[in-house]
């Protein structure tokens, strides 16, 4: 396949290579294990990164074909696929970290990390320091002389923040630190970090990769040496991606560009109505040109995405009646996938954090986030309108 061809073309094609058959599809090895032509093939797989033929925990040609083709996305040297999108931020930060080091991560966070970082990092002698991406040198100004990553999400769940990469790449280059994105509202055709000089990404790619709400995965991106780490990690700690899973994931991506591009559309026809409504205080989404980041968002993002939050004056009550009342979009958590799903944060996702920290990140009581799918946007309109009028 030419070098030169563009990420719709990429999606379609890009796992060709790896495809050890004729097949139009690339099969499922759904194997544990491999038969060795010799004793010394086995001692040579032992010593080697990701091997595809030896153990399934190790490695997959199925999965490596996801690999490869993701790796051509974000513009990476090499990928690693594993069996959530937890499991690839916990494995992409330990790859990178030690006892005594210090992280320092934009707020908010999706909760699952933020948990990590609060509550399970600090028992292996690891801090971190959440400051705002909005405030300009909060990255710079929360470093320390320990502080070895620093990890950012943007957008941001659920608040739809963003983080200016280039600027948060430049701090990182000038100590010698790493960085890591977490990707996934955005997906690589929506922004690809690594353009911008941050070295790794991170992704649930349960939401808009696999995109049919039927597989959970994660995916990390980013310079061989450290993908070869990771690896490292993931072999003893076992978070290891289903060759079917792998399958379903290859499948999604051979359409994401089209799912992608209506969601998008539809989000921001979404926006536009929510901005005019009485009801609402607050519409977060970077395509808006009412968002404060709007100027930020053109200039790191190609597309502004399929996720949009919104905030009503009536609060907590109003939120619950509003959610509980539409009809084709459903209440659920997770994003990304061919339903619009609206979930309310500060009783669903983030409903452990305490109530300071929810003020800290900016989640308000009466916060609902959407993640938009693929109805028809003018029946998403009514149902959002009749919704909003029992708020």
């Amino acid at each position: 396949m030419p070098e030169s061809v563009r990420p719709e073309t990429i999606l379609i094609h890009g796992a060709r290579s790896a495809n050890p058959t004729s097949a139009v599809s690339m099969p499922i090895f759904q194997t544990s294990t491999y038969c060795l032509p010799s004793a010394r093939h086995g001692a040579d797989y032992q010593k080697s990164v990701e091997p595809v033929e030896y153990y399934t925990r190790w490695g997959n040609p199925t999965t490596s074909a996801l690999e490869i083709l993701f790796a051509q996305l974000e513009g990476a040297e090499a990928a690693l696929a594993l069996g959530s999108g937890m499991a690839a931020v916990s494995t992409a930060v330990l790859a990178g970290l030690s006892q005594g080091d210090h992280i320092v991560a934009g707020s908010p966070l999706y909760s699952g990390t933020a948990e990590l970082f609060q509550g399970i990092l600090p028992r292996f002698g690891i801090a971190a320091t959440f400051v705002d991406p909005l405030e300009g040198a909060a990255f710079e100004k929360a470093l320390r002389p320990n502080t070895r990553l620093l990890y950012v999400e943007t957008p941001s769940n659920p608040t739809l923040k963003l983080t200016d990469l280039a600027a948060v790449a430049q701090v990182a280059k000038r100590r010698g630190l790493l960085t890591i994105a977490d990707n996934t509202f955005a997906t690589p055709l929506g922004q690809r970090p690594l353009a911008h000089g941050i070295d790794a990404v991170v992704h649930s790619a349960t939401k808009y990769v696999g995109g049919h709400s039927d597989v959970t995965a994660g995916l990390i991106a980013g310079p061989k040496p450290y993908l070869d780490k990771c690896w490292q990690h993931a072999k003893l700690f076992g978070p290891a991606l289903d060759p079917l899973a792998s399958w379903l994931l290859l499948r999604g991506l051979k359409t994401l560009a089209v799912r992608f591009e209506r969601q998008c559309e539809t989000a921001l026809k979404l926006a536009r109505l929510l901005v005019a409504h009485p009801t609402v205080a607050i519409v977060h989404y970077p395509g808006l040109e009412s968002h404060p980041q709007h100027a930020l968002a053109r200039q790191q993002m190609e597309r502004f995405g399929a996720m949009l939050s919104f905030e009503l004056n009536g609060g907590y009550a109003a939120a619950q009646r509003f959610v509980e009342s539409l009809r084709v979009a459903l209440l659920a958590v997770s994003l990304g996938g061919t339903e619009t799903l609206v979930e309310h944060p500060a009783s669903m996702s983030h409903g452990l954090l305490a109530a300071e920290e929810l003020q800290r990140t900016g989640i308000t009581a009466g916060l609902v986030r959407v993640s938009l799918g693929l109805e028809a946007a003018e029946d998403l309109v009514t149902d959002f309108e009749q919704a909003l009028r029992a708020a």
